[in-house]
């Protein structure tokens, strides 16, 4: 990516330049919530009938984290993601990385921000399994340089505007639908990072690899 992403000040592509050469993958990561209540957009209705929607007064939601992940050798994109009935902790963290880890089957670096869900899971892990990860961490105050952001944007606004589940087992099956075929549309995922002015093919990860 061409765009270097600032942190403290400094500017540096070393994680980037060790993850081509060592074939590690690039995997960025983000949550978000899913809530009962519809995410009320712009729409159709005959001339002077404002469009009403009856939805739930419960506060029930999902939560969900996702991986955008870019190849070091040939740019291929993946998305990977996992929806949880609670709030995402440490504990769904650490399992997270872990099933990227399996799945993956080398060594990568990883992008995130400075939650503290995040930290405490990259240090339990890392003080584990040193050799699974390392990190670059996002600035603060910059989701827009992640481009994860974008995952969510599609399935709020595109895929689920509008839309008014059941209960939390109909909304469940329709966030896990959206993100299943996007993971089928590397297009998409690909305008992603050019939303977010990242161009794939040369990155520039934060400074702070550790």
């Amino acid at each position: 990516m061409k765009r270097r992403l600032r942190n403290g000040g400094q500017r540096n592509g070393h994680g980037s330049k060790k993850a081509r050469e060592q074939g590690w993958s690039i995997v960025l990561i983000d949550e978000s919530g899913f809530m009962l209540q519809p995410v009320v957009r712009r729409t159709w209705a005959p001339k002077g009938q404002t469009p009403i929607q009856h939805s739930w007064d419960r506060h029930d939601r999902l939560s969900a984290i996702t991986a955008v992940t870019v190849s070091a050798l040939r740019q291929r994109l993946g998305l990977y993601f996992g929806i949880h009935r609670h709030n995402i902790t440490f504990v769904e963290v650490m399992a997270f990385l872990t099933s990227l880890h399996h799945c993956l089957r080398h060594k990568f670096i990883v992008v995130l921000d400075r939650l503290n869900a995040h930290r405490k899971a990259v240090r339990l892990l890392q003080a584990v399994h040193p050799d699974w990860f390392e990190v670059a961490w996002l600035p603060a105050y910059a989701p827009e340089l992640n481009p994860v952001e974008m995952v969510w944007n599609h399935t709020k606004y595109a895929d689920l505007a509008n839309f008014i589940p059941d209960n939390l087992d109909h909304l469940h099956q329709a966030v896990t639908t959206s993100l299943g075929n996007m993971r089928a549309q590397s297009h998409l995922i690909r305008s992603f990072f050019q939303h977010a002015r990242l161009e794939l093919g040369s990155f520039h990860l934060p400074s702070e690899t550790q």
